[in-house]
């Protein structure tokens, strides 16, 4: 049966021909089409490639599904999936994929063509002497790169390139990306920190991480005011990265330079106050415009929505549903508690991961050690790399970072059905979690690090160990009740002799936990070790 493949946006020539040329596919290029009238036609699709144009709502997956269910996979045809619902699409099956590397080029250039126009001004000298024809050659006095000092916040695909290219212009380059091995930067002659503020001290800073919890307002008017007089900012990522009205002060009062940026909050941005600024330059998102750049993002979406389509493979799935791996309904459950250890305990440890192992205890899961190996990779890994780790490619990102990763099988699970425990290790500390499932789909934490407790893992968490004496307990609720936030749940496990007793909390709160409360919570001398983790 020939399978149907809807292009929802505009993509190159190129991939339309690929497309084109199976036999076994039927493709419409519906992409000229207003928006209300491709819903229209979205029932018949199998496969639907998108861009930035369409972005895949609830309303849009209803249609989809509204006369038949044939829908299987969406092809982001690009890297960024924020105008992807990528929870309403898994609720329905619908396995997401996008391009990660196929812009990689155009945007490392890009990057460099904004960090060259900050140093140099070409913009507004071109401006002055095409528009005003205006010849006034000491209006433009700019800055050399070359002994400059650059920070990278980012080291992956994207900021490591951009590193080597400015060590061609002689900079001085420092990276900051604390999910790498220092040997990934010293391995090209770039300095690496662990230290924030080493970045701040630069005299030009560009990010290029992805956009999530952990990195949204990464540069606030907090990081700016520790910044060089004449900093330049670059950020050619995501926007959000650095929070807009800080930058726009920053800039308003030249405590910034000049800022380069691609990427805003909310595009598009033709009415971002941002743009009333003399000494930033913009450009309106075209990271991945360049003609190399759109030819290869279009074959690899065409390329993936065949493989989906016929069902053979889902290359970048970042949602890949468990029913496609053949496993039974009560196997989900387990899939998901060893995802949950390793998104658990990668919050929780400190340093650069060096190992993950998984250790399964019960007969029941032996069957199942690929599967529970990947989600176990995919958890561990995910607060990291967001995006860029998904069900199909984890254990080559882990092989790459230089993770080493295992899985054992005892059949004796002592008191329990099935217990699953793992183990991440970082040239720092160990971090082991363990839980189990009950009735087929409870899913519960027994064991963090030898203590014992019972926990639902789920929501704002805060993990205090401390010296096991009275009067604790009560100290870290007092804090936490100074910061106004409230305790939903509080577990404890205890271990030690006479002499050396320790004990572990795990406290369910409903707010946000900010730093400023954890590190109260750390003054407190009895407090060995505090960390938040967010499930």
């Amino acid at each position: 049966m020939q399978k149907h493949i809807i292009v929802c946006d505009h993509i190159h020539d190129e991939g339309l021909k690929i497309l084109q040329s199976q036999s076994d596919v039927i493709v419409e290029n519906l992409a000229h089409l207003p928006k209300t009238e491709l819903l229209t036609h979205l029932h018949k699709a199998d496969v639907l490639i998108t861009r930035s144009s369409t972005s895949v709502t609830k309303e849009l997956l209803e249609m989809a599904f509204k006369d038949s269910k044939k829908l299987k996979a969406i092809v982001r045809a690009g890297v960024g999936v924020d105008n992807v619902d990528i929870d309403a699409c898994s609720y329905l099956g619908v396995v997401v994929m996008n391009v990660p590397t196929a812009n990689t080029i155009a945007a490392v250039e890009l990057t460099m063509a904004h960090l060259l126009s900050s140093v140099r001004r070409f913009p507004g000298a071109n401006h002055q002497l095409k528009s005003q024809k205006i010849w006034n050659r000491e209006d433009w006095y700019g800055t050399e790169l070359k002994d400059k000092k650059l920070g990278i916040i980012g080291f992956g695909n994207i900021g490591s390139r951009v590193g080597r290219r400015a060590k061609a212009f002689e900079m001085e380059v420092i990276a900051y990306d604390p999910y790498i091995k220092p040997n990934k930067a010293l391995d090209v002659g770039v300095q690496y920190t662990t230290n924030f503020d080493d970045i701040l001290a630069c005299d030009v800073i560009t990010i290029h991480t992805p956009k999530n919890k952990q990195t949204k307002n990464m540069i606030t008017s907090k990081e700016i005011a520790k910044m060089k007089n004449g900093v330049i900012l670059i950020n050619c990522a995501r926007g959000g990265l650095y929070n807009e009205d800080d930058l726009y002060e920053g800039l308003k009062s030249k405590k910034i330079a000049w800022a380069g940026i691609d990427v805003f909050d909310k595009e598009p941005a033709t009415s971002n106050k941002l743009l009333e600024l003399d000494n930033i330059y913009v450009t309106p998102h075209i990271g991945a415009n360049t003609l190399e750049s759109q030819e290869k993002i279009a074959i690899e979406a065409a390329n993936s929505a065949i493989s989906a389509a016929r069902g053979s493979a889902f290359p970048n799935a970042l949602n890949l549903p468990t029913k496609n791996q053949d496993v039974p309904d009560y196997i989900e459950s387990y899939l998901e508690l060893t995802q949950k250890l390793g998104y658990f305990a990668a919050q929780a440890v400190n340093g650069v991961i060096s190992s993950i192992a998984i250790h399964v205890y019960g007969a029941e899961l032996e069957n199942y050690q690929d599967a529970l190996l990947t989600f176990g990779l995919v958890g561990t890994l995910k607060p990291s790399l967001d995006d860029g780790v998904n069900y199909v490619n984890a254990y080559f990102v882990a092989k790459d970072r230089g993770i080493s990763t295992s899985i054992d099988v005892k059949h004796n699970a002592g008191a329990y059905k099935n217990l699953i425990t793992l183990v991440v290790n970082t040239e720092q500390e160990s971090m082991s979690v363990g839980g189990t499932v009950y009735d087929g789909h409870i899913i519960r934490f027994n064991n963090i690090n030898g203590f014992g407790m019972d926990l639902e893992p789920k929501g704002h968490m805060i993990l205090v160990k401390n010296t096991d004496v009275p009067g604790v307990i009560g100290s870290i609720g007092n804090t936490i009740a100074k910061h106004n936030v409230n305790i939903a749940d509080f577990r404890l496990g205890r271990h030690g002799d006479i002499h050396h007793k320790a004990a572990l909390a795990l406290i369910l709160v409903d707010n946000d936990v900010t730093k400023s409360l954890l590190n109260d919570l750390r003054s407190i001398k009895e407090c060995l070790s505090v960390r938040s983790v967010l499930l």
